[in-house]
């Protein structure tokens, strides 16, 4: 499989939220960094997905400008979802780079302004702390917290 069709089978099965399907994409050896989570490698990164993906249920994905070359790619692509911990309605634009390794997306990096996507989903919280680095950090922190409970309850 080339890399364009490598990333256009794992959008589309972000959006049907089908995790295992994008974690086949994947190589064993994946670093995933992103301003939600920071940096998470291998299984976590793959459990990241399932996560997302189960707890997804309004999760509404669109992708596109994939573009490739024999090592690297990247892709444009933007969610639009109920954020679960406020229950605010959230539109996220998101812009992919990745490395390639073994027919596999072996690094995928995941950017987007972090304050107007927490202005989003905290309202005027976010509004006010989404640009501070102490915000984004005790955001990473809580979000990995929920990561490790999902690993522990699905016994990964």
């Amino acid at each position: 499989m080339d890399n364009s069709a490598l990333l256009n089978k794992f959008y589309t099965a972000f959006q049907n939220r089908d995790a295992k399907t994008m974690n086949s994409c994947y190589h064993d050896s994946i670093v995933f960094r992103d301003p939600a989570f920071g940096e998470l490698k291998g299984d976590r990164a793959k459990s990241m997905w399932e996560m997302l993906c189960e707890n997804g249920k309004d999760l509404e994905i669109v992708f596109s400008d994939i573009a490739v070359t024999n090592q690297e790619g990247k892709a444009h692509w933007e969610a639009d979802y109920t954020f679960s911990a406020t229950k605010k309605k959230v539109h996220n634009i998101v812009d992919a780079k990745f490395i390639f390794k073994d027919g596999k997306i072996i690094e995928h990096i995941d950017t987007f302004n972090f304050k107007n996507w927490s202005s989003q989903a905290f309202g005027f919280i976010g509004k006010l702390f989404g640009n501070s680095a102490f915000f984004q950090r005790q955001f990473q922190e809580r979000a990995n917290r929920l990561l490790d409970e999902y690993i522990s309850k699905n016994g990964k």
